[in-house]
Protein backbone atom coordinates (compact mmCIF):
# COMPACT_ATOMS: atom_id res chain seq x y z
CA UNK A 1 0.00 0.00 0.00
CA UNK A 2 1.44 3.38 -1.01
CA UNK A 3 2.26 5.86 1.74
CA UNK A 4 -0.32 8.64 1.38
CA UNK A 5 2.04 11.15 2.93
CA UNK A 6 3.25 11.58 -0.65
CA UNK A 7 0.86 13.61 -2.80
CA UNK A 8 1.78 13.74 -6.48
CA UNK A 9 0.84 16.94 -8.30
CA UNK A 10 -0.72 16.15 -11.68
CA UNK A 11 0.51 19.38 -13.25
CA UNK A 12 -0.11 18.17 -16.80
CA UNK A 13 -2.35 19.89 -19.38
CA UNK A 14 -5.32 17.55 -19.60
CA UNK A 15 -7.18 14.52 -18.33
CA UNK A 16 -5.65 12.16 -20.93
CA UNK A 17 -2.10 12.93 -19.81
CA UNK A 18 -3.19 12.86 -16.18
CA UNK A 19 -4.68 9.39 -16.51
CA UNK A 20 -1.64 8.19 -18.41
CA UNK A 21 0.66 9.39 -15.63
CA UNK A 22 -1.54 7.85 -12.93
CA UNK A 23 -1.48 4.52 -14.77
CA UNK A 24 2.32 4.65 -15.07
CA UNK A 25 2.60 5.36 -11.35
CA UNK A 26 0.14 2.59 -10.48
CA UNK A 27 0.20 1.47 -6.85
CA UNK A 28 3.29 3.55 -6.05
CA UNK A 29 1.02 6.57 -5.40
CA UNK A 30 -2.32 6.75 -3.58
CA UNK A 31 -2.87 10.53 -3.34
CA UNK A 32 -3.01 13.07 -6.17
CA UNK A 33 -3.23 16.86 -6.36
CA UNK A 34 -5.13 18.52 -9.19
CA UNK A 35 -4.72 22.27 -9.58
CA UNK A 36 -6.12 25.19 -11.52
CA UNK A 37 -3.93 24.47 -14.53
CA UNK A 38 -5.79 21.20 -15.07
CA UNK A 39 -9.29 22.51 -14.30
CA UNK A 40 -10.22 23.45 -17.88
CA UNK A 41 -8.54 20.29 -19.16
CA UNK A 42 -11.01 18.00 -17.39
CA UNK A 43 -9.62 18.27 -13.87
CA UNK A 44 -12.89 17.54 -12.06
CA UNK A 45 -13.63 14.58 -14.31
CA UNK A 46 -10.12 13.26 -13.64
CA UNK A 47 -10.58 13.75 -9.89
CA UNK A 48 -13.83 11.81 -10.00
CA UNK A 49 -12.36 8.96 -12.05
CA UNK A 50 -9.28 8.59 -9.86
CA UNK A 51 -11.44 8.65 -6.74
CA UNK A 52 -14.34 6.46 -7.78
CA UNK A 53 -12.69 3.98 -10.16
CA UNK A 54 -9.15 3.77 -8.84
CA UNK A 55 -9.63 4.39 -5.11
CA UNK A 56 -7.18 7.29 -4.96
CA UNK A 57 -7.33 10.21 -2.53
CA UNK A 58 -7.75 13.62 -4.15
CA UNK A 59 -6.51 17.10 -3.27
CA UNK A 60 -8.04 19.92 -5.30
CA UNK A 61 -5.68 22.88 -5.16
CA UNK A 62 -8.00 25.74 -6.16
CA UNK A 63 -6.76 28.44 -3.73
CA UNK A 64 -10.24 29.94 -3.63
CA UNK A 65 -10.63 33.63 -2.79
CA UNK A 66 -13.88 35.59 -3.01
CA UNK A 67 -16.68 37.02 -0.89
CA UNK A 68 -18.06 34.78 1.82
CA UNK A 69 -21.27 33.69 0.10
CA UNK A 70 -19.41 32.70 -3.05
CA UNK A 71 -16.76 30.76 -1.14
CA UNK A 72 -19.39 28.91 0.86
CA UNK A 73 -21.29 27.94 -2.30
CA UNK A 74 -18.15 26.89 -4.16
CA UNK A 75 -16.88 24.72 -1.31
CA UNK A 76 -20.30 23.11 -0.89
CA UNK A 77 -20.22 22.27 -4.60
CA UNK A 78 -16.72 20.81 -4.48
CA UNK A 79 -17.64 18.71 -1.44
CA UNK A 80 -20.14 16.78 -3.57
CA UNK A 81 -17.23 15.26 -5.49
CA UNK A 82 -16.12 13.44 -2.32
CA UNK A 83 -12.63 14.90 -2.58
CA UNK A 84 -10.30 14.84 0.41
CA UNK A 85 -8.53 18.22 0.51
CA UNK A 86 -9.40 21.65 -0.93
CA UNK A 87 -7.34 24.84 -0.65
CA UNK A 88 -8.57 28.36 0.01
CA UNK A 89 -6.64 31.52 0.75
CA UNK A 90 -5.85 31.82 4.44
CA UNK A 91 -7.68 35.07 5.12
CA UNK A 92 -9.92 34.38 8.15
CA UNK A 93 -13.16 35.48 6.48
CA UNK A 94 -12.48 33.15 3.55
CA UNK A 95 -11.67 30.25 5.86
CA UNK A 96 -14.82 30.77 7.93
CA UNK A 97 -16.99 30.71 4.80
CA UNK A 98 -15.23 27.59 3.51
CA UNK A 99 -15.78 25.83 6.84
CA UNK A 100 -19.49 26.56 6.52
CA UNK A 101 -19.50 25.21 2.98
CA UNK A 102 -17.84 21.90 3.83
CA UNK A 103 -20.01 21.24 6.91
CA UNK A 104 -21.37 17.71 6.98
CA UNK A 105 -18.81 16.36 4.51
CA UNK A 106 -15.44 14.66 4.88
CA UNK A 107 -13.70 17.44 2.96
CA UNK A 108 -10.70 19.03 4.68
CA UNK A 109 -10.22 22.75 4.07
CA UNK A 110 -6.56 23.75 3.87
CA UNK A 111 -5.54 27.39 4.12
CA UNK A 112 -2.76 28.87 2.00
CA UNK A 113 -0.43 30.96 4.15
CA UNK A 114 2.27 32.44 1.90
CA UNK A 115 2.92 30.79 -1.47
CA UNK A 116 6.21 28.89 -1.54
CA UNK A 117 7.19 30.71 -4.75
CA UNK A 118 7.23 34.08 -2.93
CA UNK A 119 10.04 35.80 -1.07
CA UNK A 120 10.27 39.16 0.71
CA UNK A 121 10.73 41.09 -2.54
CA UNK A 122 7.51 39.58 -3.87
CA UNK A 123 5.63 40.51 -0.71
CA UNK A 124 6.92 44.09 -1.02
CA UNK A 125 5.65 44.23 -4.60
CA UNK A 126 2.26 42.98 -3.39
CA UNK A 127 2.10 45.65 -0.65
CA UNK A 128 2.20 43.01 2.11
CA UNK A 129 3.34 44.51 5.40
CA UNK A 130 7.01 44.56 6.32
CA UNK A 131 8.45 41.68 8.27
CA UNK A 132 10.13 38.32 8.01
CA UNK A 133 8.39 35.90 5.60
CA UNK A 134 8.48 33.08 8.15
CA UNK A 135 6.89 35.27 10.85
CA UNK A 136 4.11 36.41 8.52
CA UNK A 137 3.48 32.81 7.46
CA UNK A 138 3.26 31.73 11.10
CA UNK A 139 0.80 34.48 11.97
CA UNK A 140 -1.37 33.75 8.94
CA UNK A 141 -1.38 30.05 9.84
CA UNK A 142 -2.50 30.74 13.40
CA UNK A 143 -5.32 33.02 12.24
CA UNK A 144 -6.51 30.55 9.61
CA UNK A 145 -6.58 27.68 12.09
CA UNK A 146 -8.48 29.82 14.58
CA UNK A 147 -11.00 30.58 11.83
CA UNK A 148 -11.71 26.87 11.30
CA UNK A 149 -9.21 25.54 8.76
CA UNK A 150 -8.52 21.82 8.99
CA UNK A 151 -4.92 22.50 8.12
CA UNK A 152 -2.54 24.77 6.29
CA UNK A 153 -0.32 24.81 3.24
CA UNK A 154 3.15 26.08 4.08
CA UNK A 155 6.77 25.86 3.06
CA UNK A 156 8.77 23.03 4.67
CA UNK A 157 10.89 25.76 6.21
CA UNK A 158 7.95 26.97 8.30
CA UNK A 159 6.42 23.58 9.12
CA UNK A 160 8.16 23.11 12.48
CA UNK A 161 7.10 26.53 13.78
CA UNK A 162 3.52 25.97 12.63
CA UNK A 163 3.43 22.49 14.23
CA UNK A 164 4.44 24.12 17.53
CA UNK A 165 1.43 26.47 17.48
CA UNK A 166 -1.29 25.60 20.02
CA UNK A 167 -3.84 26.05 17.20
CA UNK A 168 -2.09 23.34 15.15
CA UNK A 169 -2.87 20.46 17.50
CA UNK A 170 -4.69 17.80 15.51
CA UNK A 171 -4.55 19.87 12.31
CA UNK A 172 -2.83 19.10 9.02
CA UNK A 173 0.30 20.64 7.54
CA UNK A 174 0.80 20.04 3.82
CA UNK A 175 4.05 21.17 2.24
CA UNK A 176 4.67 21.94 -1.43
CA UNK A 177 8.13 23.09 -2.44
CA UNK A 178 9.51 19.60 -1.72
CA UNK A 179 12.42 18.47 -3.87
CA UNK A 180 14.44 15.25 -3.58
CA UNK A 181 18.15 15.85 -3.05
CA UNK A 182 19.75 16.97 -6.30
CA UNK A 183 16.49 17.94 -8.01
CA UNK A 184 16.10 21.36 -9.64
CA UNK A 185 14.19 23.91 -7.57
CA UNK A 186 12.30 25.38 -10.55
CA UNK A 187 10.18 28.36 -9.45
CA UNK A 188 10.16 27.31 -5.79
CA UNK A 189 12.21 29.51 -3.46
CA UNK A 190 11.67 27.85 -0.06
CA UNK A 191 12.35 24.13 -0.42
CA UNK A 192 13.34 20.98 1.50
CA UNK A 193 13.79 17.27 0.86
CA UNK A 194 10.90 14.86 1.61
CA UNK A 195 12.52 13.58 4.81
CA UNK A 196 13.29 17.12 5.99
CA UNK A 197 9.69 18.21 5.43
CA UNK A 198 8.21 15.27 7.33
CA UNK A 199 10.79 15.70 10.07
CA UNK A 200 9.75 19.34 10.42
CA UNK A 201 6.15 18.39 11.17
CA UNK A 202 4.46 18.05 7.78
CA UNK A 203 1.72 15.42 7.46
CA UNK A 204 1.87 15.34 3.66
CA UNK A 205 4.36 16.49 1.03
CA UNK A 206 3.46 17.55 -2.51
CA UNK A 207 5.85 16.60 -5.31
CA UNK A 208 5.24 17.31 -8.99
CA UNK A 209 7.95 17.87 -11.55
CA UNK A 210 10.63 15.64 -9.95
CA UNK A 211 8.21 12.75 -10.51
CA UNK A 212 6.34 13.48 -13.72
CA UNK A 213 9.37 14.88 -15.54
CA UNK A 214 11.48 11.86 -14.58
CA UNK A 215 12.45 9.32 -17.23
CA UNK A 216 10.79 6.72 -14.99
CA UNK A 217 8.08 8.41 -12.88
CA UNK A 218 7.24 5.23 -10.97
CA UNK A 219 10.87 4.75 -9.93
CA UNK A 220 11.04 8.40 -8.85
CA UNK A 221 7.88 7.99 -6.74
CA UNK A 222 9.17 4.77 -5.19
CA UNK A 223 12.46 6.47 -4.29
CA UNK A 224 10.54 9.16 -2.39
CA UNK A 225 8.38 6.50 -0.72
CA UNK A 226 11.57 4.74 0.39
CA UNK A 227 12.91 8.00 1.83
CA UNK A 228 9.67 8.49 3.77
CA UNK A 229 9.72 4.91 5.03
CA UNK A 230 13.30 5.35 6.24
CA UNK A 231 12.27 8.52 8.02
CA UNK A 232 9.39 6.66 9.73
Amino acid sequence: MADDRLIVALDVPNVVQGLDLAQRLGDSVSFYKIGLGMLTGGGLALANELKQEHGKRIFLDMKLFDIGATIEAAVRGFSRFEIDFLTVHGDPQVVRAAAEGRAGSGLKVLAVTVLTSLDRADLDANLIRAGDVAEITLERAARALEAGADGVIASPQEAAAIRALPQAAGRLIVTPGVRPAGAAHGDQKRVATPAQAIGSGADHIVVGRPIWQAADPRAAALAIQAELAARG
